[in-house]
C-alpha cells in the first residue's frame, strides 16, 4: 500500500513520504520535492531496535520510531517521490518498519496530504521499548552496526533537526545525557 499524493503534484505516479529520522538527514533516494512538513498524533522516540544497521543480531542499536499521542506533533521532511523509490526505502526501512498512510501537513502552506510514513509498530520482533535517558544513552554508546555507530546516528539527528527548526524534547534529552556520558568514560 503505497499514498498516493492528492493536491500538489503535476503527476498521478507520485507519493509523498515522510521522514522523521534518518530520512531528514540521509537522503539516498531521488526524490522530485522535498518539504518540512509534520504529522499529528504521534511522537518520535528512540525506541526501535536496529540490528541491521545501528547494531547487530547480537547486539541491537536503538533508532526512532513513532508511538501514538494524543496532541502530539512530530516535525520532519516530506519527499514528494515516484513509485519505483518505494523498492529502494522498503529494504532500508526492513527491520521492523511497515508503511502506514497518515496525514503530512506542510510547514509552509498548512496544505495536507495522504503519504507514506514508516513506523515500527509495538508488536514487531525488534522493538525494544521505553527506558530511562540515562539507560537509553549507555545503549546507544556501546552500539555499532554496519551503517555506523549509533551514537552517530543520534547526533546526526539531534543536528537536522535543529537545521528545521525542531526541538524534539526527547531526542535533545537523549543527545545531552549521550554528550554527557561521552565526557565522563
Amino acid at each position: 500500500m503505497t499514498s498516493k499524493m492528492t493536491d500538489t503534484a503535476d503527476s498521478p505516479d507520485t507519493y509523498w513520504v515522510f521522514g522523521y529520522g534518518s530520512l531528514i538527514y540521509k537522503v539516498d533516494f531521488p526524490y522530485l520535492q522535498r518539504a518540512q512538513a509534520s504529522i499529528n498524533g504521534w511522537s518520535r522516540r528512540f525506541w526501535q531496535g536496529s540490528h541491521d544497521h545501528r547494531g547487530t543480531a547480537e547486539a541491537p542499536g536503538r533508532v526512532v520510531t513513532l508511538v501514538p499521542e494524543l496532541g502530539a506533533c512530530c516535525k520532519g521532511v516530506a519527499y514528494n517521490v515516484e513509485g519505483a523509490v518505494f523498492e529502494h526505502l522498503d529494504h532500508r526501512e526492513k527491520n521492523g518498519y511497515q508503511r502506514r498512510i497518515l496525514p503530512i501537513q506542510f510547514a509552509d502552506t498548512a496544505s495536507v496530504v495522504e503519504g507514506t510514513v514508516y513506523v515500527a509498530d509495538l508488536d514487531n520482533p525488534a522493538f525494544l521499548g521505553d527506558a530511562p535517558i540515562d539507560q537509553l544513552a549507555r545503549h546507544i554508546l556501546r552500539s555499532h552496526g554496519p551503517s555506523g555507530s549509533n551514537r552517530d546516528y543520534l547526533l546526526q539527528l539531534a543536528e537536522a533537526l535543529r537545521a528545521i527548526g525542531d526541538d524534539d524534547a526527547h531526542v535533545s534529552a537523549l543527545e545531552a545525557a549521550v554528550l554527557r556520558s561521552a565526557i565522563s568514560t
